[in-house]
């Protein structure tokens, strides 16, 4: 199972089904702040809906497709970092993530973002690791900025957000230009 010490504070978690209450309680605290850019928290009504994504995500693992990560700080867990899906023949993947309230501005993210991007083409091997966010999502956008990722265009109407849609950034790290 994947377990990550970032620092002494915080470290990044494979989800489980013990991680159930705590992310759902996360999420819901967060519901108006998330619910701006990810359209999966108002289908997130109960706890039993939080332990039926991590059975997801645990099969996701099992699949060698992936995964997805509490990210804890300070032994409590601040949000979620994963894979959405690993291309193997291309040897490629894109990361989605999101902090709790009160978790965000430290820093947290973009060192979480960092060990995952470094987990995908130092250890997995990959050679391509793609983020995208919303046009309008200047904080999630800031992450790969930060870590040097290549701005790469912009896919109009990428997604639907409860009532509009959204254009996506689309940002890209190639395993060569990382190694540097």
């Amino acid at each position: 199972m994947f377990t990550y010490q970032i620092d002494e504070k915080t470290k990044l978690k494979m989800l489980t089904l013990q991680d159930t209450e705590p992310l759902f309680l996360l999420t819901d605290q967060s519901r108006e702040r998330l619910k701006e850019w990810l359209p999966f928290i108002d289908y997130t009504k109960t706890s039993a809906d939080t332990a039926a994504f991590i059975t997801t995500t645990m099969k996701q693992f099992s699949d060698n497709n992936g995964f997805q990560a509490g990210i804890w700080y300070e032994g409590k867990l601040a949000g979620v970092i994963g894979f959405h899906k690993i291309d193997w023949n291309n040897r490629s993947t894109s990361i989605g993530y999101w902090l709790g309230k009160g978790f965000e501005g430290s820093g947290l993210m973009t060192q979480s973002v960092k060990a995952f991007v470094n987990h995908a083409i130092v250890e997995l091997g990959l050679n391509r690791v793609e983020i995208r966010a919303a046009v309008e999502n200047k904080k999630s956008r800031a992450i790969p900025k930060r870590l040097g990722f290549t701005e790469e265009g912009c896919i109009r109407q990428a997604e639907w957000l409860y009532d509009h849609y959204v254009d996506h950034v689309v940002y890209g790290m190639l395993a060569e230009d990382w190694k540097k």
